[in-house]
């Protein structure tokens, strides 16, 4: 690898893509072989089928420095009839239901439910190329302007980056790592590694050097692709310690100085012109539906991260069979728009947003990267997104900056408003399903809630969806007062998303939907009121985790099924609702069994002030529980600051306190503000089961719950085991003896 280059003027996007949707189109085009673009269209017309391998041409030729083909590149295509490729799918008899390496396959679980024949992802993108390629496949804003790419450009573009993985030395069954943020690049170089062989295994731009380190050695990664020089220091750091990296990309960003083997996106695509079509249709065709083509690493809230691994099956089939459940369209009746800004490293953006989006040819948008910092809101209102997925705290932070803008309205606005929502919020409750409104109803979003959904950008968005963690009555109920149906979808890193979906025509309040059609479900160990351990079957479920085949036999059972851990029922039309996790399962000195869920969730919705509640007593003699205030972001950090959020300030003025900061409640003790939530404590324990279900003690913590501080995970789920931890003084004074048994707020 050559040791130094000229840092690059401009980005690949900018100098090869031009700087309006024409120029995108012509620049990247000219730089094809003479045939090219004709090329394209024929082979777009015949790469729905699975290609077989060609044994005359040799792997040598990934190096061997040859310039690219100037003939079409259908020429090295040898096609099999589609009779010949479901005989090379059958699996052989003797392949397991999982596995643990990376290079592995499994026994895919196809049954008269699971009727579609198993796909690769370059078989997928072949169909959405015969039949979208002129569409517009993703939308980005450079210096202000939005630009597209076409899904033949995409598919070019993922090409390209896929030969130049392979001169860097990609090998197959290992992994390029993506620690960016959302962008085509991100999309094409995804693609691209799958094209060639490899697996693609993204990263929490919020990793520590020592997470990426983790994860980059266990999951063999070659090439790790960065968006900043912020997140190339961090490979720089571990570098060392990474003995199957090869080389790292970056993109948004110029590195600062030469260095060997960093290269930028466009230098990438360079190398790739000196690797032959042939050769990659070769690694292409080879490839298997029953193999690995994506690791999903989990959040780590219960000890190391584990590799998810994802067969072309898991995505193919659920990318077409999981969002049909949602009610996502296919192109030709209905170009879906969507803007992507969730980390593609959780499962539920990468189904949602990249595989979908191929399977159905919708328009992606990309956010800015700060858009969790308060830009989506600008984003959703110039794209206008047809479908939207958010995790609950995203819709929680929605609703609170509105909140915000309308206590600081004018009067008649501010009651026109909780007028709007007050008849419609009664009418979706009372009458979920009917399609006739009174005329009220129909007068009240005429005049004020479509032009709120307008401001939001969600006036054409008829689908919106939320998953990854439980959502509050509290912000279900608000945004039904908007006229919002928020859609649940229930499923893991190892489900490949959505293995329960709500839709337009599938929903049911606080449930997260019916299982997807194809899929299956049992609850094992079910009590007297019908809660049990959620176990699921199907295509979605993963190959196993990589490299942990202790984890993986305690996931999968003899038979196959997965065992969740989250506990839930069943109702008699068969929608899903969550009620914990066996391991958050709480049991007390006494040996009662105490979800600590529904109680959180119980305290949160009697004391609108708190935005976090965390409940303690497993193995102690009664139950405490750790509480935050809600308080607004840094827009620049997105940490907690210690100003009290709107809705918070109003609740300390209704109970009598002046207070606006968090310091002000909790450092001065504040007497109106702590009356009040022991009486709201009080008010839920008198709604308690039984008395092992009270909460004795608790303590208002100084600083809310964030990422950065370890109690939240990259999608805002609590780390319990890292809370117990951080604050474990606070939780042993609740439990030290002592006669009087008032709560004890001084360590806190």
């Amino acid at each position: 690898m050559p040791d130094s280059r000229a840092a690059p003027q401009e980005s690949l996007l900018d100098a090869s893509l031009g700087t309006t949707q024409e120029n995108v189109g012509t620049r990247f085009l000219n730089r094809l072989p003479p045939g090219g673009p004709e090329c394209v269209r024929k082979l777009s017309l015949n790469l729905r089928y699975q290609q077989e391998v060609r044994a005359n041409v040799k792997s040598s030729s990934l190096t061997d420095g040859q310039t690219l083909s100037k003939e079409p590149l259908s020429h090295a295509l040898k096609l099999s009839t589609p009779e010949k490729v479901k005989d090379a799918q059958l699996n052989p008899p003797e392949e397991a239901l999982w596995t643990t390496r990376a290079d592995g396959r499994v026994r895919l679980r196809i049954d008269p439910i699971c009727s579609q024949t198993p796909r690769t992802v370059h078989q997928m993108f072949s169909t959405t190329l015969d039949k979208y390629g002129d569409l517009s496949a993703m939308g980005f804003k450079r210096q202000g302007t939005w630009e597209h790419i076409s899904y033949t450009q995409y598919y070019l573009l993922a090409r390209k980056a896929a030969k130049g993985f392979l001169k860097l030395g990609l090998e197959r069954a290992h992994s390029v790592a993506i620690l960016a943020f959302n962008s085509p690049e991100w999309f094409f170089s995804a693609v691209g590694a799958v094209f060639g062989g490899g697996i693609i295994t993204g990263i929490y731009t919020t990793s520590s050097p020592e997470a990426c380190q983790y994860i980059a050695y266990d999951c063999r990664a070659n090439i790790i692709v960065v968006d900043t020089q912020k997140q190339l220091e961090k490979i720089l750091k571990i570098w060392k310690h990474l003995p199957h990296l090869k080389a790292v990309v970056i993109y948004r960003e110029a590195p600062p100085m030469r260095m060997p083997s960093v290269y930028t996106m466009e230098e990438l695509m360079e190398l790739g012109n000196e690797v032959p079509e042939e050769a990659l249709d070769v690694i292409i065709n080879a490839q298997k539906p029953n193999q690995c083509c994506a690791l999903v690493y989990t959040s780590g809230t219960t000890g190391n991260p584990k590799g998810v691994m994802l067969s072309q099956d898991n995505i193919t089939w659920t990318a077409r069979y999981g969002s049909q459940a949602g009610d996502i369209q296919p192109a030709e009746i209905q170009q879906e728009v969507v803007v992507s800004y969730l980390p593609l490293s959780h499962i539920a953006a990468q189904i949602h947003d990249l595989w979908t989006g191929i399977q159905w040819g919708a328009q992606v948008c990309f956010a800015e990267p700060d858009a969790l910092k308060g830009s989506l809101v600008n984003t959703l209102r110039e794209v206008e997104p047809t479908s939207h997925m958010g995790v609950p705290r995203v819709w929680e932070k929605i609703m609170e900056q509105i909140q915000e803008v309308a206590a600081q309205s004018g009067f008649i606005w501010r009651k026109m408003l909780l007028w709007a929502m007050s008849v419609t919020l009664e009418q979706n409750l009372t009458c979920p399903s009917s399609d006739l409104k009174p005329f009220t109803t129909r007068l009240a979003d005429y005049l004020v809630l479509a032009k709120v959904r307008q401001a939001l950008g969600f006036a054409k968005c008829q689908k919106n969806f939320y998953g990854a963690a439980p959502m509050t009555a509290e912000t279900q109920h608000f945004f039904l007062g908007l006229n919002i149906r928020l859609y649940a979808g229930y499923g893991l890193s190892e489900t490949s998303g959505p293995h329960f979906m709500s839709s337009p025509y599938n929903y049911r309040l606080y449930s997260s939907g019916k299982v997807v059609p194809g899929c299956q479900v049992k609850l094992v160990n079910e009590d007297a009121e019908g809660i049990g351990e959620i176990c699921l079957w199907g295509r979605t479920i993963f190959m196993g985790y990589l490299n942990m085949e202790d984890k993986t036999c305690e996931a999968i059972d003899a038979e196959g099924w997965l065992h969740t851990g989250d506990t839930g029922r069943l109702d008699a039309d068969g929608f899903l609702y969550i009620t914990g996790r066996l391991k958050e399962l709480i049991i007390t000195a006494g040996g009662e069994n105490v979800p600590p869920v529904p109680i959180e969730e119980a305290v949160k919705t009697e004391l609108p002030i708190i935005s976090n509640a965390m409940l303690i007593g497993d193995q102690r003699k009664f139950l405490s529980m750790l509480l935050t205030l809600k308080c607004t972001l840094d827009p620049d950090t997105f940490e907690p600051t210690d100003n009290l959020t709107e809705q918070a300030v109003e609740f300390c003025q209704r109970v009598g306190s002046k207070a606006t900061t968090v310091s002000e409640v909790v450092g001065k003790k504040d007497e109106a503000v702590y009356q009040a939530i022991e009486e709201g404590i009080q008010r839920v324990n008198m709604n308690a089961a039984a008395r092992p279900y009270h909460i004795q003690k608790w303590a208002i913590l100084e600083k809310d719950f964030s990422i950065s501080g370890g109690e939240l995970g990259p999608t805002m789920k609590l780390k319990r085991l890292a809370v117990l931890e951080k604050y474990k003084d606070v939780i042993d004074s609740f439990y030290q003896e002592q006669k009087n048994f008032q709560v004890d707020l001084t360590r806190c």
